[in-house]
């Protein structure tokens, strides 16, 4: 008769041993996905969620969209401004002036490593406030008009 395996205790040596992984394998971005963790402890999910919580309250790694955990490094900052205010701050960080084009959608996705549809919705938001103009396939947006700091942050 297979021993019964106490949930108790078992979230805890789960995040032990992705601390450890973690520690050992300092280009380690992404943690397991909870799936595989599943399977290759014979635990629940809820168990395996919370060892992720437990990593997340030690600073050691955050949930990011898709259902998946990043690791967090020392001195490691996230951005968590909405994505069109960190596209808007491009026009000044990059140097951009009126007239000049703006990066393109896939370069956008490649730098704030996003999907292409979140990449889409931010820019909307920027063609809706009137700094860049209309995109669409094959069509560069430019832009329009300078934001100030204060026009950024209501975005």
């Amino acid at each position: 008769m297979p021993q019964q395996v106490s949930p108790r205790g078992t979230f805890q040596k789960i995040a032990d041993a992705l601390k450890a992984q973690i520690e050992a394998d300092p280009e380690m971005a992404e943690l397991p996905a909870a799936g595989e963790l599943v399977r290759d402890h014979g635990v629940s999910r809820g168990v395996v969620l919370r060892a992720f919580a437990v990593l997340r309250k030690e600073g050691m790694a955050e949930p990011v969209p898709g259902d998946r955990w990043r690791v967090v490094r020392d001195g490691q900052r996230t951005d968590r401004r909405p994505l069109a205010e960190r596209l808007a701050e491009i026009i000044t960080d990059d140097g951009l002036e009126v007239g000049a084009n703006f990066p393109s959608a896939s370069a956008l996705c490649e730098r704030f490593t996003v999907s292409r549809p979140t990449v889409t919705k931010a820019l909307e938001r920027l063609e809706a406030a009137g700094w860049l103009s209309e995109g669409g396939q094959g069509k560069v947006r430019t832009v329009r008009a300078l934001p100030n700091r204060e026009e950024r942050s209501s975005l």
